[in-house]
């Protein structure tokens, strides 16, 4: 039986990296490229076709940013697949990244280099704003539109009341610093030019510079080929790249507030419930 497969945002960078590998890896199974933009989804299914002939690849309509959409998409998913063996959720958002770059140039020549790529602490800013459901756009996009595609696949309706299938695994990931069509446009050009030998000498010393989406999908796809009831959820699983250019995973315990994530998740419940009768409302109204 073939595994169905759904990746959002993967139409370039991490999301389309993972597709050539998982390709690579299994060409028989039933990939789902669920994108924003369809004409971008069209080209990256080609591009995968080309070095892929026979694979299976659908495309779906998803803007993990709309809430109409992502319910939209749910129930696009119920009616063509009876089921989901792996949720990639890989899409989101970095709207208008500024750079310090006074503090770029500080940081360069300082003992804190390392850190400063890795983390970018100090260095970007992004403006957030409100997008058309009311919601902050990266929080809806990032967050709340993946927990409800997550949510909408993988429950159904019994007697009237909504429930979660049971045997549902979920692994956190780090892809490391990835260099991607997002990242190149939060600097000029030349600026990149000058400074990309430094990183490549840097990741000498840190395994966290990846930088080339194929290396930054390495978890992504090190978690395809294992049993999932042997993996911890309370570990993030991260993508790393050697000096020497070798690829591996490496768990890191994360440091979790079970307090806090409890009062998170009733919170997006809570947020669930609203939005979807802000749906029902005006799906009635029209």
């Amino acid at each position: 039986m073939e595994k169905v497969v759904l990746v959002t945002g993967a139409n370039s960078g991490i999301g389309l990296a993972l597709c050539e590998r998982l390709l690579t890896e299994d060409s028989q199974l039933l990939l789902c490229l669920a994108c924003r933009n369809m004409k971008r989804a069209e080209d990256a299914r080609s591009a995968l076709l080309t070095s892929h002939i026979n694979a299976h690849i659908d495309l779906l309509h998803l803007d993990v940013g709309s809430v109409q959409s992502v319910l939209a998409a749910a129930q696009e998913l119920k009616a063509r697949y009876n089921r989901i063996d792996f949720l990639y959720l890989n899409a989101g958002i970095m709207p208008n990244p500024q750079v310090d770059v006074k503090a770029l140039f500080k940081g360069l020549f300082s003992r804190n280099v390392i850190n400063m790529f890795a983390t970018a602490e100090g260095l970007l800013t992004q403006q957030d704003r409100l997008n058309s459901d009311g919601l902050q756009e990266v929080f809806a996009t990032n967050l709340f539109g993946h927990f409800l595609l997550h949510r909408g696949h993988s429950a159904q309706k019994w007697d009237g009341t909504l429930q979660l299938l049971q045997g549902l695994f979920s692994s956190v990931i780090c892809p490391g610093l990835v260099m991607t069509n997002l990242t190149y446009g939060i600097l000029p050009s030349f600026f990149w030019t000058l400074i990309m030998p430094i990183m490549w000498l840097i990741r000498i010393f840190t395994n966290t510079f990846t930088l080339t989406p194929y290396n930054g999908a390495e978890a992504l796809h090190w978690l395809f080929v294992q049993n999932s009831e042997s993996l911890d959820p309370r570990a993030k699983y991260h993508s790393l790249t050697s000096g020497l250019g070798k690829n591996y995973t490496q768990p890191q315990q994360m440091d979790i507030d079970e307090q806090m994530s409890e009062i998170l998740y009733s919170k997006l419940l809570e947020l669930e419930k609203v939005v979807r009768k802000k749906q029902s409302e005006g799906n009635v109204d029209k």
